[in-house]
């Protein structure tokens, strides 16, 4: 029975992860999710559209060929992205968001729209950050 009850223990485990840990492989899905260029990538997906990489690289401003088209690749890994190539010559590939891609779009534009609201409260916290490190190193310097 004890064997019976780890095995159901071990079961329901495997349906969750556990970022904490080191071994988990949610640690990887989240740092692609959570990347700066995987952010903007689901962000520039969400309007349900299919993008071509050339739209999607003008979309991210600063991004390059390999970052986007990594982290494209990560996405599309993950489950996330699609990626469709029709069968034409010059090949012609299109790039849009799966119905999870959809679901963690989502709850990444809840952390972007956050960061926009609040900006100014952000930068005003960083300026008077570098202010006290710039007086703090100042003091220590004298």
């Amino acid at each position: 029975m004890s064997q019976e009850l780890t095995s159901q223990t071990l079961a329901e485990l495997m349906q969750r992860g556990n970022v904490f840990s080191d071994k988990c492989p949610s640690r990887d899905v989240l740092k692609h999710v959570t990347s700066r260029w995987g952010v903007l990538v689901l962000l520039a997906l969400m309007d349900g559209e299919q993008h071509r990489f050339s739209a999607l690289k003008r979309k991210i401003l600063g991004v390059s060929e390999k970052m986007l088209a990594q982290t494209l690749q990560q996405l599309e890994s993950d489950g996330f992205v699609i990626r469709t190539v029709f069968p034409v010559v010059p090949p012609h590939v299109e790039y849009g968001l799966t119905e999870l891609g959809r679901q963690i779009a989502k709850q990444v534009v809840g952390l972007a729209d956050w960061i926009e609201n609040n900006l100014l409260q952000i930068i005003e916290a960083q300026q008077q950050y570098q202010s006290q490190q710039t007086s703090s190193l100042q003091h220590w310097q004298s």
